[in-house]
């Protein structure tokens, strides 16, 4: 297999760095955007397509497809990952993003029920399908882009600026939902309001999709004698070598999106359903909190590419550990306090979420890089991520609180032992 390594054409581009990571940023923001859309209007989409006597049954169904684009994210890493080790980074963002920006438009326009019957729900599913597989390899693949594009030294801040720009799309997928509902009334809303938001999101896709055509490969080979690309079962048999790598991804994923959906929903719905919070100021706290993170990711990026990547990481890691147990501060109705416990997780979240996609693509060789992240993501992701909220809800039913923080905490030490052993037996150490 020919040896790959970080593009030497990648720095003579005639792409200012600014605007390669307003390419790259800004189309994962647009992906995220266009995710986080159609869950914040799962009310309005469910009558449309899926019609009952009963508006919560159509809603739960609209939420039921907004849980199969979640089961088509590990396969879209899967199958998109090893194209990308195949073929090359730039192709598969550019796929990725094209697939996005035609699923929504797809959303935008698509006929409801009434138009054309079943086949409006069948088509929504499709179209959500897509989203899933796009967004499924967004993260993984644009950790790698980003370790292997930035300039020595800078690997941390760089990652820092694209989280960014993660944490802005899903924000802004709040803010043009909630200006679209405020400026039209309740029957344009349900009408075709709804499909404003899908409309604004399929327009940005097209000016990222065009940007992103100007980003060049950092995918080379040192053999230009042999130009063919590699093997599937060659990028397989890579990731098959790095198995301890592989298992520290999946935990140091899984620490974070634990961190992660306990702040940005599991506290929230914890509020609003057992201690019966006012839904608006629950919304405002969690905006705040989000935007908080946002302004912290830069920062974060700038002090690991200082203090070296692996030694922030680490410690950010181990502070999770006790921090985390603030969440038992919250167990009685109070909005102060659920406050302050949003904003103490702010700082954490930063350090934990500012650095885990970029550590993760560090573990892994430039042969594999995609493919590798991509399953260790989505085992993180599914594993531990999504099932966190819940997790955390049915032990404070159970009366069983304090077992949540301590699960976080395992996490977290099991990641940090994991990263250790896989750096210490020669993983790849860009930037770190």
């Amino acid at each position: 297999m020919a040896s790959l390594t970080r593009s030497p054409h990648v720095h003579n581009t005639p792409v200012s760095p600014r605007r390669a990571l307003l390419a790259l940023g800004g189309g994962n923001a647009v992906e995220w955007y266009d995710w986080m859309v159609y869950g914040l209007l799962a009310s309005y989409l469910g009558p449309q397509f899926f019609p009952s006597s009963n508006p919560l049954s159509s809603t739960l169904s609209a939420l039921a497809v907004f849980a199969v684009g979640f089961a088509a994210r590990p396969l879209g890493a899967l199958l998109f990952g090893t194209l990308a080790d195949r073929f090359g980074r730039r192709a598969i963002m550019l796929l990725s993003i094209g697939c996005m920006v035609a699923s929504t438009t797809v959303i935008a326009l698509l006929p409801t029920h009434a138009s054309i019957g079943a086949w409006a729900g069948v088509i929504l599913v499709a179209a959500r399908i897509v989203q899933g597989l796009s967004t499924g390899i967004e993260a993984p693949l644009n950790s790698a882009y980003v370790v292997e594009m930035a300039p020595e030294g800078q690997t941390a801040r760089y990652g820092g600026v694209i989280s960014v720009y993660v944490q802005a799309g899903i924000i802004a997928a709040s803010a043009v939902a909630f200006v679209t509902s405020s400026v039209l009334s309740p029957q344009a809303m349900e009408d075709w309001g709804w499909r404003v938001p899908f409309a604004v999101g399929a327009v940005l896709g097209l000016i990222f999709l065009w940007l992103r055509r100007s980003l060049p490969e950092t995918l080379r080979t040192s053999s230009p004698d042999d130009p063919a690309p590699v093997k599937t079962s060659q990028v397989w048999r890579e990731v098959g070598r790095n198995k301890l790598a592989l298992l520290a991804i999946v935990f140091v994923v899984a620490g974070a999106q634990a961190l992660n959906y306990t702040w940005s929903t599991g506290l929230p719905n914890l509020a609003r359903t057992a201690y019966d919070e006012d839904p608006s100021a629950v919304f405002a706290v969690s905006t705040l909190s989000g935007l908080c993170i946002a302004a912290l990711y830069p920062l974060v990026g700038r002090l690991a590419d200082r203090k070296r990547i692996s030694r922030t990481f680490v410690a950010a890691r181990l502070a999770v550990v006790p921090l985390v147990f603030v969440v038992l501060v919250y167990q009685a109705p109070g909005m102060a306090t659920f406050t302050v416990v949003m904003l103490i997780g702010a700082p954490v979240l930063a350090f934990t979420m500012g650095l885990y996609n970029t550590v993760s693509a560090t573990l892994m060789p430039m042969s594999c890089r995609v493919t590798g992240v991509g399953l260790g993501y989505a085992v993180g992701v599914a594993g531990f991520g999504g099932t966190a909220p819940y997790l955390m809800l049915w032990l404070q039913d159970m009366g069983a609180a304090w077992v949540f923080p301590v699960y976080v905490a395992v996490l977290c030490l099991i990641s940090v032992l994991l990263y250790t052993l896989a750096f210490r037996r020669g993983a790849v150490r860009v930037g770190s």
